[in-house]
């Protein structure tokens, strides 16, 4: 319970969580680089938000840590990161339903697009040398859920972290 407690201090969270979000866009790259796996263009979204957190995440920590003003804003930096990872599980759990068909995706980057082509962009489809990833299919996946819908898991446990450290009911000290 104290290491619960240690992480989820207002004044540390922001850097622990940009260091999480750093921690899922590196299995992202280790999928695609070591893996095969390329992503798709919702794959990419995802990958943006997670940027965004760690951006948002290193800058607060560095802020905190240098400001006395910033520690006691720091409740309010832990609600914005949450507020960025219920963005990053939103398009995660967005792109999962589409992956287990609850709901069609795009209709550029989905089998069941449709659309109207013409003999020019089929040819231009099929000779160019970059491959098509579908967004409608599972490339990976453990225990049953793929790795979008185990973004949004993630990143709904991150979002709840952030909120919770945000309520803590601890005295910040400043300088």
């Amino acid at each position: 319970m104290r290491i619960v407690t240690f992480i989820l201090h207002p004044v540390r969270w922001p850097l622990i969580g940009g260091l999480a979000s750093a921690a899922l866009l590196g299995g992202a790259f280790a999928f695609e680089y070591l893996g095969g796996l390329p992503p798709c263009p919702l794959c990419l979204t995802q990958r943006w938000v997670h940027a965004a957190a760690i951006v948002f995440g290193l800058a607060s920590a560095a802020a905190i840590g240098l400001s006395a003003q910033a520690r006691r804003i720091s409740r309010l930096l832990c609600w914005v990161l949450g507020l960025i990872f219920l963005v990053s599980a939103y398009w995660a759990a967005y792109h999962a339903g589409i992956e287990y068909g609850f709901w069609p995706g795009p209709s550029t980057c989905t089998a069941s697009g449709g659309g109207q082509f013409s003999l020019s962009d089929l040819s231009a489809a099929l000779n160019s040398r970059t491959n098509v990833v579908l967004c409608d299919e599972v490339a990976w996946s453990m225990l049953g859920v793929s790795m979008a819908g185990w973004n949004a898991i993630l990143s709904i446990l991150l979002a709840a972290a952030s909120f919770a450290s945000a309520f803590r009911n601890t005295e910040i000290q400043t300088r």
